[in-house]
């Protein structure tokens, strides 16, 4: 995936790209200050996602925007302002996203989840969860195991939380029912390295997000049944038997909240 990220602030475009990074590591990402020299690279190669601050010179971004879609027809803008007034103008060009700065890592995942041309992993593979039911996860149709039984339920807790990142102390809260100490603290350790180590060996390295303390996932690089619910898409009604991974107990205000909706 090839990322374009342009403001002529530096600071501004240093900070978007890193929180970019953040949301999408595996991404090919080229910054620029100047809209002319990001506008010669667009011509050269293929962009998937293009982030563009609105209030630039000489070239602003929704006119940078327009050029780019002349050789990019299925290039996502997102358009990162500080200026409400340009939303009219973003429409018109049928832009992706529209982000109000500041820009943080929950809007920049929550546009790309949402993209007017959607992604898909380069490999052609995705991972497969099922929470209808028993929660399970299949890569290639294949069951994946993990080192520890509780890999599995910190996974289906990332997974409840779509895409929120998680603190250390609110997982050992969920796997241990609030009985926190010491030794939960070093089995946590070991359970994100489990899962880290399994993902990454299937080729699945990219679902995870992790930061210091803290561990969440990437919903769009996942195939869910339970996000197919949300997303309304009939087959995912037509599955649903009011039981969502019944094999653990945290996940019953879940499970209430989809009976009520569907």
């Amino acid at each position: 995936m090839k990322v374009m990220t342009v403001d002529n602030e530096k600071l501004a475009l240093e900070g978007l790209t890193r929180t970019i990074q953040k949301v999408l590591p595996s991404a090919e990402t080229a910054s620029f200050i100047n809209p002319q020299e990001a506008l010669e690279y667009g011509a050269r190669e293929e962009i998937d996602i293009a982030f563009l601050d609105i209030n630039m010179n000489p070239v602003n971004g929704v006119e940078l925007a327009r050029r780019l879609k002349q050789t990019n027809p299925r290039i996502n803008i997102i358009f990162t302002t500080g200026y409400s007034e340009y939303t009219g103008d973003a429409m018109k060009i049928h832009a992706s996203g529209y982000i109000m700065k500041p820009v943080t890592i929950e809007k920049v995942r929550k546009e790309i989840e949402d993209l007017r041309y959607p992604m898909h992993k380069e490999t052609g593979k995705r991972l497969r969860v099922q929470t209808f039911g028993n929660f399970e996860v299949f890569a290639d149709n294949e069951p994946v195991h993990f080192a520890y039984t509780k890999t599995k339920e910190l996974l289906a807790y990332l997974i409840d939380r779509r895409g929120s990142l998680c603190t250390n102390g609110e997982i050992m809260a969920i796997l241990w029912e609030d009985d926190a100490n010491e030794r939960h603290t070093s089995y946590l350790k070991n359970l994100r390295k489990d899962l880290r180590a399994t993902l990454e060996g299937l080729g699945y390295g990219d679902v995870l997000v992790r930061r210091r303390g803290m561990i969440g996932i990437v919903p769009s690089l996942i195939d869910c049944d339970y996000y197919e619910l949300l997303a309304n898409r009939p087959e995912a009604r037509q599955s649903f038997a009011g039981e969502y991974m019944v094999q653990y107990s945290w996940a019953e205000f879940t499970q209430a909240e989809l009976e009520r909706l569907y």
